[in-house]
């Protein structure tokens, strides 16, 4: 499967599992809200997750479709990720307004309340 048809799949999905892995090898997979943007895929998550300890320790990370519990709806995909700086992390969050809507708004008015810093981490699968 190319990967254009592999990125097809993320068309128009509301959840996407991201698997990270621990310094001990044990893989652990989130569901999480994402947002496609030409071939790369983004995740906005609090910067004192284990996602973003993870992705920072190891890159190579593994995707797939799924729904809010995490039940996956395609197969799993090897991936790359990288943490991104502050102005693409700012429009990625832009684009995630817009993407989810009230939803979003309400979950980030809650992290508001708590001082949540977040960060942004960028997917992009391999082929």
């Amino acid at each position: 499967m190319t990967t254009s048809n592999v990125f097809a799949q993320f068309e128009n999905q509301q959840f996407l599992n991201l698997e990270t892995v621990r310094k001990s090898g044990v893989a652990v997979p989130t569901p999480v809200w994402f947002l496609k943007e030409g071939d790369t895929l983004f995740v906005r998550t609090p910067a004192s997750s284990g996602k973003v300890k993870r992705a920072r320790n190891n890159p190579r990370v593994r995707v797939a479709v799924c729904d809010r519990s995490g039940k996956l709806s395609s197969a799993w995909f090897n991936a790359t990720s990288r943490l991104t700086d502050a102005t693409e992390a700012e429009r990625i969050n832009k684009l995630l307004n817009t993407k989810y809507g009230l939803m979003k708004r309400v979950f980030d008015l809650f992290g508001g309340f708590n001082k949540v810093q977040y960060a942004v981490i960028a997917v992009k699968l391999v082929e």
